[in-house]
C-alpha cells in the first residue's frame, strides 16, 4: 500500500468509458446533432477511448439515428455502448421495449442502470425491494447473449450503501447473477466526498472476496460537490478498473467526472496502463474540438487542457519557469498537447508556431524575424477574438501572408445582401450581389440563398467558378457562430467558424467582426483561398 491507502498500480490495466454523447448532452446548452455525435465518436476513437456511450436508443430521434449511422464506420479501437435501464416491472424482459431497443441498436456493448437505493425503488419505481432485485437480474440475463460486453451501472450506489448497505450489495449480487461483465458504482447525486470512497469500495471488494466471486468494478462520479475527479481517482486507486466520465466534465447539473483531468492524472501521476496513454498529446486538441462542435466557449482555466493551465504572467514565476519549468508547472504541457505561455514575453508560442510551420510544410528557421512577426499578428488577432483551434487553414494562410508567399486569387470590389420577408407565414428570402476583380476582369453576379450567408457563399462561388472550375467540388460542412464579449450587447463581436471539404480533404477557417456577414465573408474567403492554394501546390 502507498501512503494514504492507495494501492500501487504496477502499470495495472484499466479502461476509460466516455459518456459525453449521453450523460454529457444532458448538460444545459450542450447540444449535438447526429453528425456531431459521429464526429465526436471518431475523435474519441482516435484518442484511444475504450468505450464510447452513444446514447439511449429510442429515447430520442438523435440517439436512434446515431446507432444506425455509426455502423458505417470502422473504429480503430473503441467499442460503442448503448445505454438503457432495467425492464419495466410490468413487462417481461422479452416484451420490454427498452431492452429490445438496446438489442436492436446493434452496439457491441450495452450498459444498463438499476436502482441501488431503497428510496428510489419504493418512491420512483413504486415497486417492492425484492421486485427491484428481480428486474436487475432478469434484464441483464436477457441482454447477455446479444453483446460482447455487458455493464451494469449501479445508480445512486454510494447513497444507497450509506442508507442500507445490505440491500445495496444485494443489488450487485443480482447483477453478477444476471451476467454483468462489470459493476459500475455510481455517485449519481454527486454528494459523496473522497473520504467516504475507500471504505465503501473496500466493503464491496470484501463482500465479493468472501463469496469467492471475481468481479470487475468501475466508478461513475458526478460533480455536485466538486469532487468528481477526486472520487474517480480514489475509486481507481481502491480497486476499480473502469472509470466513466465526460470530456471537459459536461453533464447534468454540475457535470460528470472530467476525463480531461482524470486521464492525465491516471497516466502521468498514478502510472496506470490504458490506450489513451499512448495518445495523451492529443488530449487538449480533443477537448477544444468538442467545445467547438458543441458551440461552447472553452474554460481557459481548466486543468491540463485550458489555455491558462500553463500560463505565467510576470515577476518571480516567469523568471523561475524560464530557468526550470518544474518550478511552477506540475507536468510538462506538451505531454497533454498544451503549451506554456509566458504572457509578457515575445518568446511565448514560438515553439508552437515552428511546430505548425513544420506541419504545414513551411520551412522557417527559429531565428527568422518572420516568426516574431507571425507571433505579433497572432496575438493581435487573438485579442480581437480570433480562435484558430478548428481553423488550421486560416492559421496557415496567416503564416504564408507573413512570408509573402500567398497569392491573391481575387479582389472584392463590393457586395450587398438583401433579406426580404413577404408575409408572416413566408420564409425569409436572401439575395446577395457581389463584384469581384478576377485575373484583371470585373465580375458581377447575384444569387439567392437560404439566409444571407448561404446567398453570399453562392454568389462568391458563382463569380469564381468560371476561373477556378475546381471550386464546384467544394462544399460547406458546417457553419457556427459564437458571440464574443457579450457585455457590449448588440455591438458585440462574433466569431464565425466554417468547415469546408472537397472529395479529398477537410479544412476549417475563421472570421471575427462586429458584423456577422463580415465575419462570414472573412471565413469564406479563407476557405476558397486555401482550396485554390492547395490545388495549385498539388499541380506543381
Amino acid at each position: 500500500m502507498t501512503p494514504g491507502g492507495q494501492r500501487e498500480s504496477s502499470m495495472k490495466q484499466i479502461s476509460i468509458y466516455d459518456t459525453t454523447l449521453r450523460d454529457g448532452t444532458q448538460a444545459e446548452n450542450f447540444n449535438l446533432t447526429v453528425e456531431d455525435k459521429v464526429r465526436v465518436t471518431l475523435k474519441l476513437d482516435e484518442l484511444g477511448i475504450d468505450y464510447i456511450e452513444g446514447g439511449w436508443p429510442g429515447a430520442n430521434v438523435t440517439s436512434t439515428e446515431y446507432f444506425k449511422q455509426i455502423k458505417d464506420y470502422d473504429l480503430k479501437h473503441a467499442l460503442v455502448a448503448a445505454f438503457g435501464s432495467t425492464r419495466n416491472f410490468k413487462n417481461s424482459a422479452a416484451s420490454d421495449a427498452n431492452l429490445n431497443g438496446l438489442i436492436a441498436a446493434g452496439a457491441p456493448v450495452i450498459t444498463i442502470f438499476g436502482k441501488s437505493w431503497g428510496i428510489h425503488v419504493l418512491q420512483a419505481l413504486q415497486i417492492e425491494l425484492e421486485d427491484n432485485l428481480l428486474i436487475i437480474e432478469d434484464s441483464l440475463r436477457y441482454l447477455k447473449p446479444h453483446v460482447e460486453k455487458l455493464f451494469y451501472d449501479a445508480e445512486h450506489f454510494f447513497d444507497g450503501f450509506k442508507d442500507n448497505s445490505e440491500y445495496a450489495l444485494k443489488t450487485l449480487d443480482r447483477a453478477v447473477a444476471g451476467g454483468a461483465d462489470a459493476l459500475i458504482l455510481c455517485d449519481t447525486n454527486g454528494g459523496t466526498l473522497p473520504t467516504e470512497i475507500p471504505a465503501i469500495m473496500q466493503a464491496v471488494t470484501d463482500h465479493f472476496a468472501a463469496k469467492k466471486v471475481k468481479v470487475e468494478l468501475g466508478i461513475h462520479a458526478h460533480n455536485d460537490s466538486e469532487t468528481a475527479v477526486a472520487n474517480s481517482l480514489i475509486g481507481i486507486a481502491n480497486g476499480a478498473t473502469q472509470v466513466q466520465g465526460t470530456i471537459n466534465g459536461y453533464g447534468e447539473r454540475c457535470g460528470n467526472g472530467n476525463l480531461t483531468s482524470i486521464i492525465p492524472a491516471l497516466a502521468l501521476k498514478m502510472d496506470y496502463k490504458f490506450k489513451v496513454r499512448e495518445n495523451l498529446a492529443s488530449l487538449s486538441e480533443t477537448s477544444r474540438y468538442i467545445n467547438e462542435l458543441a458551440n461552447l466557449a472553452p474554460n481557459r482555466y481548466q486543468p491540463y487542457v485550458g489555455a491558462s493551465a500553463f500560463a505565467h504572467k510576470g515577476g518571480i514565476h516567469v523568471s523561475a519557469v524560464q530557468k526550470n519549468p518544474l518550478t511552477y508547472e506540475h507536468i510538462s504541457p506538451e505531454k497533454v498537447g498544451n503549451e506554456r505561455r509566458i504572457l509578457i514575453s515575445d518568446q511565448s508560442g514560438r515553439s508552437n508556431i515552428l511546430h505548425k510551420a513544420q506541419q504545414f510544410g513551411i520551412n522557417i528557421d527559429s531565428t527568422d524575424p518572420v516568426v516574431t512577426a507571425i507571433l505579433k499578428d497572432l496575438k493581435e488577432l487573438e485579442n480581437q477574438g480570433f480562435q484558430f483551434e478548428g481553423a488550421d487553414a486560416s492559421f496557415e494562410l496567416l503564416m504564408r501572408k507573413a512570408l509573402g508567399t500567398i497569392k491573391r486569387y481575387f479582389d472584392l470590389k463590393g457586395f450587398r445582401v438583401i433579406n426580404q420577408k413577404t408575409g408572416s407565414d413566408h420564409d425569409l428570402q436572401a439575395e446577395a450581389t457581389i463584384r469581384l476583380e478576377v485575373a484583371g476582369e470585373m465580375v458581377h453576379t447575384a444569387s439567392l440563398g437560404d439566409g444571407p450567408v448561404n446567398a453570399l457563399d453562392k454568389a462568391l462561388r458563382k463569380a469564381l467558378v468560371r476561373f477556378y472550375p475546381n471550386l464546384k467540388d467544394v462544399w460547406l460542412n458546417d457553419y457556427r457562430v459564437r458571440v464574443l464579449a457579450t457585455e457590449h450587447g448588440t455591438g458585440a463581436r462574433v466569431r464565425v467558424l466554417i468547415e469546408s471539404s472537397d472529395d479529398k480533404n477537410q479544412w476549417g477557417t475563421v472570421g471575427v467582426s462586429t458584423d456577422i456577414l463580415d465575419a462570414s465573408w472573412q471565413a469564406l474567403v479563407d476557405s476558397i483561398t486555401y482550396k485554390l492554394m492547395k490545388d495549385e501546390e498539388s499541380s506543381v
